[in-house]
């Protein structure tokens, strides 16, 4: 198996820790390693053939925190463009390096996950189900709550001759609270986290039948053979930005799809963040020197600076201090975070 991870990203609904020159996936968030340096730590109990994709404003970033890792290992996008180009960047990378006929895991930097066996059964079992029925195979999550801010798959019957693999009925958008539930009790219906495996063979046959427009955009990448000449950086820069969701899997009929059986976190905010990381008797994340607390609770308190910090008498907050600036918010609403932060970013 093949894998490519995908490091772009500004992370910006985790402000202050994360910022534009200096993302949440080179940070230290759940553990003593950055969020880049996990996926890796995880993606090589698959494989030792890992390809990381930064954009091109982080790279050098990325480099550092890999340092087991060459340089025909990194592959470089030379702008956002999103999940489909970089996608689109790596088939054409892979092309030339392995067989037309090994299965490519993608995967993101921004998701924690401690089942590392599970992790690995979940992402051999697609492997296995895709090179067999030569489809792309999605991973999708069992919901454990009805998410309003993920998108999901609908699975239909088992697919035969494969336990646990299922054909895809269909993709639904980011739903409302009652229809979020009325998924989550139905059964039929699985997070998307964005994971998917399949060959440079079925990307490109399925991309021949479904989108011939994303065929051509392949093949015109793939005829230039120096990924850092002034040529290619033009003709990547001139591709719409797209997701791979809407571009590409979104009209592919014959997908499959593997319910994971490891656990899952997507990093995507602070109250996300909270979740992940062990916490005291009373639900607080405490991190830091100098922090003095009286009755709070359900809170992420977090001291990157030197100076004293204290908080009194709160539940359910945020309170972040770095050097970037001072984070006070409820966190159930952290999710707007994001919002604040490209207006402080853009001064």
């Amino acid at each position: 198996m093949i894998i490519v991870i995908i490091a772009g990203g500004t992370g910006s609904r985790l402000w202050p820790l994360s910022t534009n020159n200096y993302p949440k996936q080179l940070l230290n968030l759940t553990s003593d390693r950055s969020m880049v340096q996990n996926t890796y730590d995880r993606a090589r109990h698959l494989s030792n053939n890992i390809y990381v994709l930064p954009d091109i404003s982080h790279s050098s970033l990325i480099k550092e925190q890999l340092p087991e890792l060459t340089d025909d290992n990194f592959i470089i996008e030379p702008g956002r463009r999103g999940t489909l180009n970089c996608t689109l960047a790596a088939l054409s990378h892979v092309s030339k390096r392995h067989s037309s006929n090994e299965p490519i895991a993608f995967m993101y930097t921004d998701h924690h996950i401690r089942d590392i066996d599970s992790f690995v059964n979940s992402f051999e079992l697609a492997a296995k189900a895709s090179l067999q029925n030569k489809k792309i195979t999605l991973i999708g999550i069992d919901p454990s709550y009805p998410a309003t801010g993920f998108g999901y798959i609908e699975r239909s019957s088992q697919v035969k001759g494969l336990r646990d693999v299922f054909k895809v009925d269909s993709f639904k958008e980011k739903p409302d609270f009652i229809t979020a539930r009325d998924y989550m009790i139905s059964g039929r219906y699985l997070w998307n986290c964005g994971y998917f495996v399949g060959s440079l063979d079925v990307f490109l046959t399925v991309m021949s039948k479904y989108t011939p427009k994303l065929l051509k955009n392949y093949n015109d990448l793939n005829s230039i053979k120096n990924t850092s000449s002034v040529e290619y950086k033009e003709k990547y820069l001139k591709l719409k930005n797209d997701s791979i969701d809407y571009a590409l899997l979104e009209k592919t009929k014959d997908l499959q799809v593997v319910p994971a059986s490891f656990d899952w976190i997507d990093l995507g905010s602070f109250k996300d963040l909270h979740t992940a990381n062990l916490t005291d008797e009373f639900g607080n994340y405490i991190s830091g020197d100098g922090i003095e607390t009286l009755d709070i609770a359900n809170s992420y308190i977090r001291n990157d600076e030197g100076k004293p910090l204290a908080v009194i008498g709160l539940d359910n907050v945020v309170v972040v201090n770095s050097k970037n600036g001072i984070l006070v918010a409820r966190k159930d609403l952290s999710q707007k975070v994001g919002d604040i932060a490209k207006k402080i970013q853009k001064k």
